[in-house]
C-alpha cells in the first residue's frame, strides 16, 4: 500500500499573511491617505493614491448598477474553494505549486473581505511613466498576479530557460 504524502493545506498559513497585510495596508491607507490625491513615493514612477474600484481588473463592470459586487464575491469564494481543493491533493513540499495556490487565495479572499466592508475594493499604489498611469491596485491584487505568474510557471506555460548540462 502506498503511502500519502501530507498535504498543502498548510500552505494556506501564506493566504492568511497576505490577508493580514492587505487589510492592514488598506486601513493605513483609509487613515492616512487623502482620496484621489497622489502622494508621491518615487517622482516619475509611483504614488500613493486612494480610490475605489467596485468592478474587477482594470475597473471591469465597474459601473454595472452593484450586481457586480455579489458576483465577484461569489466568484472569489468558488475559484479560492477550487484552489484550496488543489492545495489539499498538492504535496506539501511541493512549494512551486503549493505558493502560488496560496497567494491567489489570500489575494482572492483580500479583496472579498474590502466587498463585504465597504462595497468597493481599495486600491493605492499606482505606478506611471510620464503621462501613463497603469490602474492602481494593492496588496491583494498583487499577490493574485503573482500567484497566476507561479502557477504559469509552475505548468510550463511559461518555458524557463535551463542551464545546459555538459556531458563528461
Amino acid at each position: 500500500m502506498k503511502a500519502t504524502q501530507p498535504s498543502a493545506l498548510p500552505w494556506l498559513l501564506a493566504s492568511a499573511l497576505v490577508i493580514t497585510l492587505d487589510q492592514w495596508s488598506k486601513a493605513w491607507v483609509l487613515a492616512s491617505l487623502p482620496e484621489h490625491t497622489a502622494v508621491p513615493v518615487i517622482d516619475g514612477f509611483w504614488n500613493w493614491y486612494r480610490t475605489y474600484n467596485t468592478g474587477a481588473a482594470f475597473s471591469f463592470l465597474a459601473d454595472a448598477g452593484g450586481w457586480q459586487q455579489w458576483f465577484f464575491i461569489v466568484l472569489a469564494f468558488a475559484i479560492s474553494g477550487v484552489l484550496v481543493w488543489m492545495l489539499a491533493r498538492t504535496p506539501r513540499g511541493d512549494w512551486k505549486q503549493a505558493l502560488p495556490l496560496a497567494l491567489v487565495i489570500g489575494g482572492a479572499l483580500g479583496n472579498v473581505i474590502d466587498r463585504f466592508l465597504h462595497g468597493h475594493v481599495i486600491d493605492f499604489i499606482q505606478w506611471y511613466v510620464g503621462t501613463h498611469y497603469w490602474p492602481a491596485f494593492n496588496i491583494a491584487d498583487s499577490a493574485v498576479v503573482c500567484g497566476a505568474v507561479g502557477l504559469a510557471l509552475a505548468s510550463g506555460l511559461v518555458p524557463v530557460k535551463s542551464k545546459p548540462t555538459v556531458k563528461p
